[in-house]
């Protein structure tokens, strides 16, 4: 019976060990048999199961068993892992921990000596590699890493203190006595200020509020214009404070920085008035003031960046509609009516890029929904009698077009409209010049920007056009190229539409002259456009009996202003411009020249003596002559009048430009010293990486630092055109302003000059580099005048005559003209494996004088059309153009330059 039960049974025999034992060899059989016949997903899903049911014991023994034969927390990850992840995983790893690693294994050094984890690291520091490695060479870049390292200033705390000096240098009783006083002052002024602030809060304040910040709570839902304003008044304490803390500070002395100069001053000229000062001290100033601003201005954010606090500002997008810019301005006044509006856009003397397809001028003026987003935009402002008015940004009062649109749109919505008059210096900087009509005492940008954040977008946006006119120079022939294919597809297109086989191969010079003919088509509309908006100005002066009477009498009591007003802004113009100019050449100074200085005198040099000499020995001098020229305009400006002269000042700095001339004699040289000095010198490299584009050199380099003296000039010029214009004939200023005006024009010719020959000299270089075997091009008063690219042509039999020859195109030639001899190059066209892109390649092939070069053209024919023989001394080409009119043109330059040439 014990048997039958332990065989049949589904229980364990506990007592009897044996049978226990035997049973459970029994089933442990049974189920590796089972396991054997199940597929390897079931064996999954089986050892899946078994191990939900193990308990921790059971499967840390599991963990133990494979470890014991797997070992796989032992196993190197480098040696298991891919290359390129083990790479990445050391990418996160420190110079200092790279090092480390690379002495735990041969194969760990190996890794980490590799130039693709050090390479970031040197870049990073501006630690460029002054050669290119081989193939087989590792470990380049962190033997660069190190030597750069070792070779940096870095200074001890107490050598650093015996050569810079220290900031916390103990103080005598004295001194901190003072300090101490000062403080003290300084604390007791700006709580007597903002007691009497609260005095006058206390006026103002309505019964049923307290005055405080915490009435905010607890304000009557039916009052929220009143009580918003006094939470307004309340809530700029902290303006105040703040300007009591600049005002004061800006009245103590200030301190020198580490060279013994005085520290630049970081206070706009909105702080050097007095603090008692209010501006809103009109009946109307609870009335906020509103700017709108287009993202089609090149770096808009910087501009709203510029905007005061407490004006309303708001950006829009260019391509949206009038009804929607309403919208917005709607919901950001609040209900409200605004004191000012200012629209700050894109647009010319004549109108004003307002949104994409709505450029407002005279003409589209008077267009239902023109007339009627300005009528609804003039209810949004206060009345010309409540001393409101809207404020364009676009240099429209430069032109007759321009006040005519000014005088219509304040007849239209009542409200006064006022523009820039455009005279000033630099791009964008008409806003910040004489505006049309100001009444206020200042100019109207001021009602809306910090000036001078708003002097750094108008130099950035500088810049930008500077660029953009590189690019545009450089991306001319493609856009012309893609020109010429879009309007041959379009005219092929439209003749295959409408026309057989066999007219469009009879008229194919049709479809070429109608395809140059829409090419034409861009240039005629904006020339029309200049021509008919002379003829707009032409009419609007013999006319005047179909205009408004009133539009025009408005329209000369603006322009009627006083000539010494004006005279005397432009003169502080000159004086600011001069100001900021000195300030820029001073960080050259402070934050180049002086820690140089001192490096060398503390016997651990960055540069040597010869190099700081020449990198900073004339801009120094520069420095000192303006700071000499800045000091004489102060001085007049202090006694300033009428009768006061500026143009012997101008005179007498126009007398010594010759410390000018050393500056751009050497100004090449200046700049491959600072190349050469960064790729050879570690040290510099890394002084230049900590002080170049940073806040106090103005977000600049030291290069575009030294750029400042050529553009100079162009500034002087239009300050003092302006002056002379606004000067009477029979001022005794007159004849020194004409003196210095021809002075400094005579400069800046002489300057471009420069200019000139140092890009032809980079012309030259740059077509050597391009032309495969060229020879040296660079010789003294050689500079380039034109490249014709053209086909060149191979004649079966010259015995016969012209109009029966038979001509075969064997090859593409460019031909460059210099004053003195002709390159003659093939020309051939590479493309880009799976891109569209084409690389154009050159290949010299002769050049001759232009004295020993001969001239035959040869007559159009059925067989060949634009071409001609050039015959040289060993060589003769046949070639041809594409255009009738690139050949006479050609032919007729090259025909003077071999004139020119000759007279030689």
């Amino acid at each position: 019976m014990e048997s039958f039960h332990t065989r049949f049974s589904a229980w364990t025999p506990f007592s009897n060990k044996s049978l226990n034992r035997q049973l459970f060899q029994e089933r442990v059989a049974l189920i590796s048999h089972w396991f054997d016949l199940w597929t390897n997903k079931q064996r999954q899903e089986f050892l899946f199961a078994i191990f939900l049911r193990c308990t921790k014991s059971q499967l840390r023994f599991v963990q133990d068993w494979f470890s014991e034969r797997m070992q796989v927390a032992k196993v190197d990850f480098s040696t298991v892992l891919p290359r390129f992840i083990s790479l990445y995983i050391f990418s996160f790893l420190s110079s200092k921990d790279l090092c480390a690693a690379a002495q735990v294994s041969w194969s760990w050094k190996f890794l980490t000596e590799q130039d693709c984890l050090w390479m970031p690291k040197c870049v990073k520091f501006g630690w460029f590699l002054p050669y290119t490695p081989t193939d087989n060479e590792y470990g380049a870049w962190k033997r660069h890493y190190v030597a750069c390292v070792s070779h940096l200033d870095w200074l001890t705390p107490r050598e650093a203190a015996a050569t810079y000096g220290t900031l916390n240098e103990p103080k005598t009783e004295d001194e901190e006595l003072l300090e101490r006083q000062r403080e003290k002052y300084l604390r007791k002024r700006i709580w007597e200020e903002i007691a009497l602030r609260n005095k006058e809060l206390f006026k103002v304040r309505p019964p049923w509020v307290s005055g405080t910040c915490c009435s905010s709570v607890l304000k009557p839902r039916r009052q929220p214009r009143l009580s918003q304003t006094v939470r307004e008044r309340v809530g700029s304490h902290e303006a105040l404070e703040k300007q009591l803390v600049l005002t004061s500070l800006e009245i103590l002395p200030k301190r020198s920085n580490i060279s013994g100069s005085h520290s630049y001053p970081l206070l706009s000229k909105k702080y050097q008035h007095g603090v008692h000062k209010n501006d809103d001290s009109s009946s109307y100033a609870l009335r906020p003031h509103f700017i709108l601003i287009s993202s089609r201005i090149p770096a808009y954010e910087m501009v709203v960046e510029s905007v005061k606090a407490g004006v309303v500002s708001v950006v829009y997008e260019h391509s949206v509609t009038l009804e929607s810019l309403l919208y917005l301005i709607e919901k950001a006044l609040d209900g409200r009516k605004a004191q000012s509006m200012g629209i700050f856009s894109d647009g010319d003397s004549r109108e004003i890029n307002l949104l994409q397809g709505y450029k407002i001028g005279v003409k589209n003026l008077l267009r239902p929904e023109v007339r009627d987003f300005w009528e609804k935009l003039g209810s949004y402002v206060a009345t010309e009698e409540e001393g409101g008015h809207v404020d364009l940004f676009v240099p429209l009062g430069a032109s007759e077009a321009g006040t005519e649109v000014l005088s219509q749109l304040s007849q239209l919505t009542g409200t006064f409209f006022t523009a820039p008059t455009g005279i000033a210096t630099g791009s964008y900087q008409h806003i910040l010049s004489d505006w049309l009509g100001s009444q206020w005492g200042k100019a109207p940008s001021s009602i809306y920007f910090c000036e001078a954040k708003l002097q750094t977008w108008s130099s950035f946006a500088d810049f930008l056009e500077e660029t953009l006119k590189t690019v545009r120079k450089q991306l001319y022939p493609l856009f012309k190229e893609l020109q010429k294919s879009i309007s041959g597809r379009m005219i092929g297109q439209f003749m295959f539409d409408t026309m057989g086989m066999t007219n469009i191969l009879n008229n194919q010079e049709t479809a070429q002259a109608l395809a140059d003919r829409l090419m034409e088509l861009s240039k005629e509309d904006s020339e029309r456009s200049v021509v008919e908006d002379n003829s707009w100005d032409t009419k609007s002066r013999f006319s005047k009996n179909d205009l408004n009477f009133e539009a025009l009498i408005n329209l000369e009591r603006i322009l009627q202003k006083d000539s010494a007003e004006k005279r005397t802004r432009v003169v502080r113009e000159l004086l600011q411009s001069e100001r900021k100019y000195v300030q820029m050449l001073e960080i050259v100074r402070d934050v180049y020249f002086a820690p140089l200085k001192a490096a060398l005198s503390s016997n651990r040099a960055i540069l040597s003596a010869a190099n700081i000499q020449i990198l900073f020995s004339d801009i120094l001098q520069i420095l000192s002559l303006n700071r000499q020229f800045l000091d004489n305009l102060r001085d007049r400006l202090q006694e300033w009048g009428p009768a006061h002269c500026v143009g012997e000042i101008v005179t007498k700095f126009g007398s010594q430009l010759n410390t000018y001339t050393n500056f751009f004699n050497n100004y090449p040289v200046i700049l491959k010293t600072i190349e050469k000095c960064r790729e050879m010198i570690p040290a510099f490299r890394t002084f230049l990486k900590r002080h170049d584009k940073t806040i106090v050199t103005k977000m600049l380099s030291l290069p575009e630092l030294l750029l400042y003296p050529s553009r100079r000039f162009e500034e002087y010029l239009n300050l003092l055109y302006a002056v002379r214009l606004h000067t009477p004939a029979e001022h005794v200023d007159r004849g020194d302003l004409t003196t210095a005006i021809d002075q400094i024009k005579k400069y800046k010719s002489y300057i471009d000059q420069m200019k000139q020959n140092i890009n032809m000299k980079d012309h030259l270089s740059d077509i050597q580099r391009i032309i495969w075997g060229c020879p040296t091009l660079s010789e003294v008063n050689r500079y380039l005048i034109r490249v014709q690219d053209v086909a060149q042509l191979h004649c079966c039999d010259e015995e016969i005559s012209f109009s029966l020859r038979l001509y075969e195109h064997i090859h593409d030639l460019s031909l460059f003209l210099f004053n003195d001899a002709l390159l003659v190059s093939s020309r051939g066209t590479s493309h880009t494996p799976f891109e569209r892109t084409s690389k154009t390649t050159y290949q010299f092939i002769a050049s001759v004088a232009l004295h020993r070069l001969l001239i035959e053209n040869i007559p159009d024919s059925k067989y060949v059309k634009n071409a001609f023989i050039l015959q040289g001394p060993k060589y003769k080409w046949i070639c041809a153009t594409e255009v009738e009119d690139e050949k006479f043109l050609w032919l007729s330059v090259l025909r003077n330059a071999i004139k020119s040439s000759m007279e030689k």
